[in-house]
């Protein structure tokens, strides 16, 4: 009779579920900014999109019709940009790049609302070499080449990192990805070799791995992204909100997301060649 009893408490418990959609509140469309500029003009870009309601599964409104440039705030010369029908995105004018030590404003106007940002390009660390080793499959580690990186942080403040990794054409950009790192445990973090731990290579792979010195504010920007990308809204997560924009709307009405990152720009390039 007791086994009855749970079989039909464990058919009760099946029949019960159900998916349930819950009744979020709309909101209006806001700019989505993202703007980077580095002193490599190749990669200086600005894109611009609304928001969505989070059950909306049309694809992003990418905004065509912005005013978009950056100003030096020593010298008062302007970079205009223009937008890419080809890149879905703002670039620049000749391709100018940023220089070191030089502080920025970005300024985007769409209809009759300005926005704002600033950052400083602060000088690079130093990027040395990029070595690559094979190791077996082991309990908390899949098989394949590791990389490690290099070199020297000589600064004793606004150490605020990340490095973007690009396999064979490829940037690695899932939540898993983002690498940030600042001098909570000292600045020998490359002097003894940083590893990319959780990325495994194989052979014969294109790696080129780009490393970023951020102002804080973008560097808090990204950390608070990834902390949204990990909340799987469970009982114990925080309520999921957005990251803290470092970008501030100038006039005109309205909310704005995004972030806006000034940065030196390290780049090398590492292919995976198995020994015979």
């Amino acid at each position: 009779m007791r086994t009855i009893w749970f079989i039909l408490f464990g058919m009760l418990l099946g029949s019960c579920q159900e998916e349930i959609f819950l009744d979020l509140n709309t909101a209006d469309p806001t700019p989505a900014i993202e703007a980077i500029w580095t002193n490599n003009g190749n990669m200086n870009q600005v894109k611009i999109m609304y928001s969505k309601d989070y059950y909306n599964q049309e694809l992003n409104q990418i905004v065509t019709d912005a005013e978009v440039s950056i100003r030096n705030l020593r010298t008062d010369r302007v970079f205009p940009f223009i937008f890419s029908e080809q890149a879905k995105r703002y670039l620049p004018v000749n391709n100018p790049g940023g220089r070191i030590g030089e502080r920025y404003q970005l300024n985007v106007r769409i209809g009759e609302n300005e926005y704002v940002s600033e950052g400083t390009m602060l000088p690079p660390p130093i990027l040395d070499s990029i070595k690559y080793e094979f190791k077996e499959k082991r309990f908390f580690r899949e098989e394949g080449y590791y990389l490690t990186v290099y070199g020297k942080i000589p600064f004793e403040t606004d150490n605020n990192y990340r490095i973007r990794i690009i396999q064979n054409d490829t940037l690695k950009n899932s939540r898993f990805d983002y690498l940030l790192f600042d001098d909570s445990f000292g600045t020998s973090i490359l002097d003894k070799g940083f590893e990319l731990a959780g990325f495994p290579f194989a052979a014969n792979d294109r790696i080129r791995l780009e490393l970023y010195r951020l102002n804080t504010d973008a560097f808090n920007y990204l950390n608070q992204l990834v902390d949204l990308l990990f909340n799987d809204g469970g009982l114990f997560s925080p309520p999921p909100q957005n990251p803290k924009s470092n970008i501030k709307l100038k006039s005109g009405y309205g909310e704005v997301l995004g972030y806006f990152m000034v940065s030196p720009f390290l780049s090398e390039v590492v292919e995976i060649v198995p020994e015979e």
